[in-house]
Parts: C-alpha cells; structure tokens; sequence
C-alpha cells in the first residue's frame, strides 16, 4: 500500500512539474487575425452629420 501511495504521489509532482514546464516553453499565444465588422445603426445614426439633439 505504501509504494502505490508514493508511486501515486511521485505521478502527481512529475504531471505538475510538466504542466509548469509546458505553461513557461510551450507555445500557448493565439495566432492574431484582424477583423473588421461593418455596422449599420437604424435610423441612420452614426453617419457623423447629425448630433442626435443634444
């Protein structure tokens, strides 16, 4: 029961210790893509002409 428990706990800081390794070497950054989105507001605002009546 004793070297499962070790073997167990030895598993446990090795899997940690990758996890670590692969967090701080691996290559986790997201590939950056522009994106451009035209919007159409209803009733035409947003064009930049009117001040909306403020």
């Amino acid at each position: 029961m004793g070297r499962i428990f070790k073997l167990v706990v030895i598993l446990l800081v090795l899997g940690a210790i990758g996890i670590i390794g692969y967090a701080y070497l691996g290559d986790m950054k997201p590939d950056a893509q522009q994106q451009r989105i035209e919007v159409t507001l209803p009733g035409g605002l947003g064009s930049g002409g009117d001040t909306g009546g403020n």
